[in-house]
C-alpha cells in the first residue's frame, strides 16, 4: 500500500507519499481500507518532529479515518468485512490501509456520506470526553469555545448547542458568519477584541460555565477570569504555550476546575469507553442531523502538504480532509 511518510522532520514538504507494507490485523482489530483522513494539529507537530506516536502506533499520520473494512482479526465479533465505518486512531490514518483496534471503530452515521464521516472521530470524541462526560455541560450554561472554526471549534459549537447551552466563541472575524450560522450566540474577534471582556458583557457580568481551550499557558490568566463561579476551564491543546502562571486565589474564589487532557496516547479501553461514550450519545445527534460534519475542503491524500499548509494558517473551517480515491 501507500502511506504519508516522514524521511526527515520538517515542514509541509517533509510528507512523501511512498509504498509501505501492508497492514495486517491483530487479535481484537480490524483492518479499514481508508477512503479519507483528516488533518488535525497533532499531525502538524508530528511532522516537525515534535509529537511521536504512542509505543505500537503506526508510524505515519493520521489520528481518524473513514472507510470499508477488509479484515477482521481473531476475537473480533462486532464488525465484518464490508461494513462502512470511521474510527479513532492512535495514527496511520494518511494510508490506503489501517489496522485499528475495534473498540475504537464507529459506524457511519446514517445520513453522512462516507468521506465526510473521517471529519468526526477525533473531534467527537475529544469534544464530548471533555465537555461532557468531564466539565459536565448541562442544559442553561454557557459554553465559551476558543478557536471556534477549527474542527474541534466547529463540533463543539454544534453539540454545545444541541445540550442546550449559550455558546461564545473566538475566532477570526473572517469566520464569524459561518460560526453563527452553526450556532454560535456571540462571536468575539480575538484579534482585536477582549475576550474576558465580551463574555462578561454578554452574560450579563457571570462568566462561562465551561471554556474549552486550545492556547494553554496565553490563555490561562484570561480564561480563569472568564469563567463563573464553579466554572470549568478545560484545556486541550498548548498553541499558546506549556508553562504559565495560575492565580490560586482568584481559582479558589469562584470554586473554579481546571483539567487537561489528551486523547492519542491514553490506553486502548480507554480509547474504547469513549467512543462507546460518542456512539450512546452524539451519533443520535448526528443522525438527527443536529449535528453535521463541518468540512473546509477534501483533497487527494497525496497532496497532504497543501493541506497542512492551509491548517498550519488557520486559513480553513472545519475539518481537511485527504481522500485516497
Amino acid at each position: 500500500m501507500h502511506a504519508i511518510t516522514v524521511p526527515s522532520p520538517g515542514g509541509p514538504e517533509a510528507l512523501v507519499w511512498a509504498e509501505v507494507p501492508d497492514p495486517e490485523p491483530g487479535p481484537g482489530e480490524v483492518v479499514v481500507d481508508v477512503r479519507a483522513s483528516a488533518v488535525n494539529r497533532a499531525d502538524l507537530l508530528q511532522r516537525q518532529g515534535h509529537y511521536p506516536p504512542p509505543p505500537g502506533a503506526p508510524a505515519y499520520l493520521g489520528l481518524e479515518c473513514s472507510g470499508v473494512i477488509s479484515a477482521v482479526g481473531p476475537d473480533v465479533t462486532d464488525w465484518r468485512v464490508g461494513q462502512e465505518v470511521c474510527a479513532l486512531l492512535a495514527g496511520g490514518g494518511y494510508a490506503e490501509r489501517v489496522a485499528v483496534p475495534a473498540g475504537q471503530v464507529l459506524p457511519v452515521p446514517a445520513g453522512v456520506d462516507l468521506v465526510d464521516a473521517a471529519a468526526l472521530p477525533e473531534v467527537a470524541c475529544t469534544v464530548w470526553s471533555n465537555v461532557v462526560r468531564l466539565a459536565g455541560l448541562r442544559a442553561g450554561e454557557t459554553l465559551l469555545v476558543h478557536g471556534g472554526g477549527s474542527g474541534i471549534g466547529t463540533f463543539a459549537i454544534q453539540l454545545g448547542v444541541a445540550l442546550g447551552a449559550t455558546v461564545l466563541v473566538t475566532a477570526r472575524a473572517a469566520k464569524h458568519e459561518r460560526l453563527r450560522e452553526l450556532g454560535a450566540a456571540h462571536t468575539i474577534d480575538y484579534a482585536g477584541q477582549d475576550f474576558v471582556e465580551e463574555v462578561r458583557r454578554v452574560t450579563d457580568g457571570r462568566g462561562a460555565d465551561v471554556v474549552l481551550d486550545i492556547m494553554g499557558a496565553s490563555y490561562l490568566r484570561q480564561n480563569v477570569a472568564a469563567l463563573a463561579t464553579g466554572g470549568r476551564l478545560m484545556v486541550i491543546g498548548l498553541q499558546g504555550g506549556r508553562k504559565g502562571e495560575l492565580d490560586l486565589n482568584a481559582l479558589m474564589a469562584k470554586r473554579a476546575t481546571i483539567g487537561a487532557t489528551t486523547l492519542r496516547a491514553r490506553p486502548a479501553a480507554e480509547k474504547a469507553a469513549i467512543v462507546r461514550g460518542v456512539r450512546d450519545e452524539v451519533w443520535p445527534l448526528v443522525e438527527a442531523g443536529r449535528i453535521r460534519p463541518v468540512v473546509d475542503r477534501r483533497m487527494p491524500m497525496a497532496e497532504a502538504a497543501e493541506a497542512h499548509r492551509r491548517v498550519e494558517n488557520s486559513d480553513h473551517l472545519g475539518k481537511v480532509l485527504l481522500t485516497t480515491g
